[in-house]
């Protein structure tokens, strides 16, 4: 099996970290958090990974080279401008019918063999892994109606929101809807492919989840992984 490492982003929210540091060799306990990820691939049967990278590419370069230590085939894609996080993937002539495509910040328990099997299943184009993100609003929630008068009144509420969790799984068809050399994300591919009426499923995970876009949650996972390193590696 064959995945994508989306590698190539700033960090700019770990800064002053990430200004001479790549985000996915951000350090979690012991070891980079892309070598937690990659071991994870390992384990669940990828054999493939293409890195798209960009920001520090030398540094993720040299410390992965092909990917033998970890008995990977690894390989990169390189963008000389900034293509955004699936923009890349029309670079890529190699693709697997099916592939993932992930975040290169990802701490999870996520089984990714289960998460191929159920987009097959599905007969989706394309399966996004989601995730119950609580968030606390700190004011009062206030709800109207059409002659302005106030219907309820809501203290500090806790919404779930249902979240991406920076791993997809796509069938190549997705190909045909990313331009060639053009900045375009994954929230525009999704949004394409809705509007062609194509087959999207999500996969809602309940384990453990966590993007180290952010300095605080990057803390957490380094607190987090030293308890629960069993969990994310064998």
């Amino acid at each position: 099996m064959q995945a994508v490492i989306l590698a190539g982003g700033k960090g700019t929210r770990l800064r002053p970290y990430t200004t001479i540091f790549p985000k996915p060799l951000m350090p979690i306990n012991d070891m980079p958090i892309l070598e937690v990820v990659i071991r994870q691939l390992k384990k669940a049967g990828f054999t493939r990974i293409t890195m798209a990278v960009g920001h520090l590419a030398e540094l993720i370069e040299a410390y992965f080279g092909n990917g033998a230590k970890w008995g990977m085939e690894i390989s990169y894609s390189r963008e000389d401008i900034p293509l955004g996080t699936a923009g890349p993937l029309a670079l890529l002539n190699d693709l697997d019918d099916t592939f993932l495509v992930m975040n290169g910040d990802v701490l999870s328990d996520l089984d990714y063999t289960e998460l191929i099997k159920f987009h097959r299943q599905q007969n989706a184009v394309t399966t996004i892994a989601m995730y119950d993100k609580s968030v606390n609003i700190d004011l009062g929630i206030i709800k109207t109606n059409d002659q302005h008068e106030i219907i309820d009144y809501i203290e500090k509420p806790t919404l779930v929101y249902q979240v991406s969790m920076g791993i997809y799984v796509f069938n190549k068809k997705v190909m045909n809807y990313i331009p060639v050399r053009k900045y375009f994300d994954l929230p525009d591919l999704i949004l394409a492919l809705i509007k062609a009426n194509e087959k999207i499923v999500g996969y809602h995970f309940k384990g453990y989840w966590r993007d180290i876009g952010r300095r605080e949650d990057y803390e957490l996972a380094v607190d987090e992984f030293e308890r629960l390193k069993s969990t994310f590696i064998a």
